[in-house]
């Protein structure tokens, strides 16, 4: 039997397990910094998941105002320990500084994919169910209201149609392009 049979398996649970609660995590951080609604069903959700890890970290690492820095550093060691084992896996070796910068990259193409999902989310179901309370819309109106509320003072909307979320995603994807050749 060759050593990449069960390898690739174990990466993929690896990486998807990671991806997951790192994923978990970055959506507390986001709502914790727009002062989201945490008595939200979602929000529960996701503070219950991620109190056993968050929780020891909060007693070490300080927050730096409205921002969880425990959060964002949590998320940094669960991408470099994902991207290790990994490594491990495929039995390459590399540098620290490699790791590190891979993983902030990652970091950052995971926050700019939440705000382009959660605005495609939203508008779908604008379209399905417009109008009506839910706790995922509010979440997502939630964590998108930072990038769309800026957009929607300056295009408002033409006869009726709301053309802020396709400029915001848009906007996403230019910075997504200009940021990760920087990170490599």
């Amino acid at each position: 039997m060759n050593s990449s049979y069960l390898a690739n398996p174990l990466e993929f649970l690896v990486t998807t397990l990671f991806s997951l609660y790192i994923l978990a995590v970055m959506l507390r951080f986001l709502l914790g910094a727009v002062r989201a609604d945490f008595y939200n069903p979602v929000s529960q959700f996701l503070v219950r998941i991620t109190n056993p890890l968050l929780l020891p970290m909060r007693k070490v690492v300080p927050s730096l105002g409205k921002y969880d820095t425990s959060a964002l550093l949590l998320m940094l060691l669960l991408q470099l320990i994902s991207l290790g084992l990994v490594v491990l896996l495929r039995g390459v070796s590399v540098s620290i500084v490699t790791l590190l910068s891979v993983a902030v990259g990652e970091l950052v193409m995971l926050a700019i994919n939440v705000f382009m999902f959660s605005i495609i989310i939203q508008v779908i179901l604008s379209w399905i169910n417009p109008g009506n309370y839910n706790p995922v819309t509010a979440m997502l109106y939630s964590i998108t209201s930072p990038v769309m509320r800026p957009i929607q003072r300056v295009i408002p909307p033409v006869s009726g149609i709301d053309l802020s979320p396709l400029v915001a995603i848009i906007g996403l994807q230019v910075l997504r392009m200009l940021i990760m050749p920087l990170l490599g």
